[in-house]
């Protein structure tokens, strides 16, 4: 078998493939076999055909170069994939130019490819990532956290803010429904705990005990609501003072400055991990940002969104849950879904094609060595051997795929290594901070 590509407008290729009278030979003997174990001719047994006995009962040998033809072509054209190491994305069109009858087998291969994307900016990409850093404010809300649970509540006679806890009595009334109003007394509620209605936290700041507060609440999902709030009290939190005392005798620490320490060192490593954690995602986004949406073939992603939605029916099937009950339980209908669904696989081609384009700019397309590697690995994951693996690949039309996913790898570990990462107000971030290994203390 002899392949040869040629590109195409639009990101297609024409492949031409030419089948020799060996393995043409082939093909049709294969096809005989096939046939053998399908027709009934009496006085034989299924499989047990002679060759030539078949012939005459199927309509000839044009019939069986028919059938040698319906079965070996996508075979032939998987081959053809491999050896010209094309990247097809869509099924192909294929004509058969010559040899439908008899002699040479040639036929054409028209198909859509997988794009070779520009790419710029990718040097000194900037990456943001949450800081690692622990600031003063933090430190202090948290050990001002321990010393809450210690903490006195005073009346007070000012204007409410956050923070207070105000002692209500609340009517709820749904003007469109037929239900009796809801009504609890001394309802005890923490501004800015967001625990009634969302409109209560900004209208309540500043107001006094004694007075009424009327909240319309029109929430997303559910019935529209009206809350009436009268406000009784007003109490505020008094921390107790933070002494070597109070410490000892509160905390597992025995003074202030041990207990400062600790805690700043246990927030630190939170920190950094939380850091840590989103620095892949960071950075593949911000690559995948250098691509131009124009540039990512919708085909690609309806092929990304078909495959999560099928990924999703088979979690949920694990899980004895129907796609319905799902869509109930997050409050979606099947649109919402779908759009969520596609918008998540436009940003993973486009990530996917990013990372491809990278590998090209930065000339890491991997090694025969790389990617024999890079199977030997992935046939021990699998329990299988690794040459029945590339076998198996090149027969399927799929070593391409795989030498990409190869290149994608080498493309991940330059980004991760030469991107510059920055906390939310732009400050550069030691690279060496965001390589220790925490597992040992988060584990702990």
């Amino acid at each position: 078998m002899r392949a040869t590509s040629t590109a195409l407008e639009n990101n297609r290729i024409k492949l031409v493939v030419e089948i020799d009278d060996n393995d043409m030979a082939k093909a049709m003997d294969e096809a005989a076999k096939s046939l053998a174990q399908q027709v009934s001719i009496k006085g034989f047994r299924k499989g047990k055909v002679p060759k030539q006995v078949l012939l005459a009962n199927i309509g000839g040998p044009a019939v069986l170069r028919a059938e040698a033809l319906r079965e070996s072509i996508p075979n032939f054209y998987a081959l053809a994939v491999s050896e010209t190491l094309i990247d097809p994305i869509n099924q192909p069109e294929i004509n058969i130019v010559s040899g439908e009858e008899e002699g040479t087998l040639v036929f054409e291969a028209d198909v859509e490819v997988r794009p070779t994307v520009a790419l710029t900016g990718h040097h000194g990409l900037q990456v943001t990532v949450p800081s690692p850093f622990v600031t003063d404010d933090e430190l202090e809300a948290q050990i001002d956290r321990f010393r809450d649970t210690d903490a006195m509540l005073n009346d007070v006679d000012r204007p409410i803010v956050t923070g207070d806890l105000v002692v209500m009595d609340i009517k709820v009334e749904q003007p469109d429904s037929e239900a009796e109003p809801f009504e609890t007394s001394d309802f005890m509620y923490t501004v800015g705990s967001n625990a009634i209605a969302p409109e209560v936290d900004g209208l309540i700041v500043g107001l006094r005990a004694g007075e009424v507060l009327t909240v319309d609440s029109n929430p997303t999902v559910g019935m529209k609501a009206v809350y009436t709030m009268t406000l009784k009290q007003v109490k505020e939190r008094v921390l107790p003072e933070l002494t070597d005392e109070w410490v000892e005798e509160n905390t597992e620490w025995t003074t202030v400055q041990e207990m400062r320490d600790q805690v700043m060192e246990q927030m630190g490593k939170m920190k950094v991990a939380q850091a840590q954690m989103s620095q892949r995602d960071a950075a593949l986004t911000a690559l995948a940002n250098l691509i131009a949406e124009t540039d990512i073939p919708e085909i690609l992603i309806d092929a990304e969104a078909n495959e999560r939605l099928h990924n999703l029916g088979h979690r949920l099937s694990q899980q004895n849950m129907t796609l319905e009950a799902f869509l109930q339980a997050t409050q979606q209908g099947p649109e919402d879904l779908l759009a969520s669904l596609k918008n998540e696989s436009a940003m993973a081609v486009r990530v996917d094609l990013a990372l491809r384009a990278l590998a090209k700019a930065e000339g890491l397309e991997p090694s025969d060595a790389e990617v024999d590697e890079e199977l030997e690995t992935t046939a021990v994951e699998m329990g299988a051997k690794a040459t029945v693996l590339k076998e198996n690949l090149i027969k399927n039309g799929r070593i391409v795929s795989f030498i990409g996913e190869v290149a994608k790898m080498k493309a991940n570990k330059w980004l991760t290594e030469n991107v510059v990462y920055v906390d939310p107000l732009g400050n550069v971030i030691d690279r060496e901070l965001l390589s220790v290994d925490l597992s040992a203390d988060l584990d702990a």
